[in-house]
Parts: structure tokens; sequence; C-alpha cells
């Protein structure tokens, strides 16, 4: 399942319970980052299993969107039901909704 950025916005502005796990590299959650977000690098993610909800949804999110819907395919096959996308990651968050966020 994948959402866009507005939808997130949406369940962010609303309190609606969500996770949303950024699974860029340090370096990259460095130059930006969307607030009260989970940070795991995708290349951790197995060993960090313990830290990830699945009672409220997950949004995994990354640069892009490509890394995040892989995580999340590995996510739903691995026990997760609770897992979503978010379509075009940080980059359409910050073209979209936090216009004013450092992007790269």
């Amino acid at each position: 399942m994948d959402i866009n950025v507005q939808q997130l916005a949406d369940m962010r502005s609303n309190n609606e319970p969500h996770t949303l796990l950024d699974i860029r590299e340090v370096h990259e959650v460095a130059i930006c980052s969307i607030e009260g977000s989970l940070d795991i690098p995708m290349n951790t993610i197995p060993e960090n299993l313990d830290k990830l909800p699945k009672e409220e949804p997950l949004v995994v999110m990354c640069h892009l969107g490509g890394r995040s819907a892989q995580v999340a395919h590995w996510l739903s096959q691995n026990g997760y039901e609770n897992v979503i996308n978010l379509e075009g990651g940080i980059a359409a968050w910050a073209q979209i909704i936090d216009t004013e966020m450092v992007q790269y």
C-alpha cells in the first residue's frame, strides 16, 4: 500500500496514530528530516524489528520512494500488515508540503 505526501500531512495534522520510519542513511537524515520520524537505516532494519510497531500504520520513507518500497515489501513479507510506502519520499515532501526544507 502507498500513500502520497498530502495524505501523510493530513495524518499528521489530524494526529492520527502512525509511525514514520525514515530508512535513509545517517548522512541523508543530517541534511533534512521530518520531525518525529523514527530513523533506522535500511540495512539495519532486520536487527531493529523490535522498534517497529505492528499496531498502528507504519509509513516507510526514503529519499524518492524506491528504497522505502523495497523495505515496505520486505516488512509485509515478514509479518507487518500495517506497512505503507510514502510515494516520492522526502523529496516530494520538500517540494509539496514543506517547501522551506533543504533538498538534495
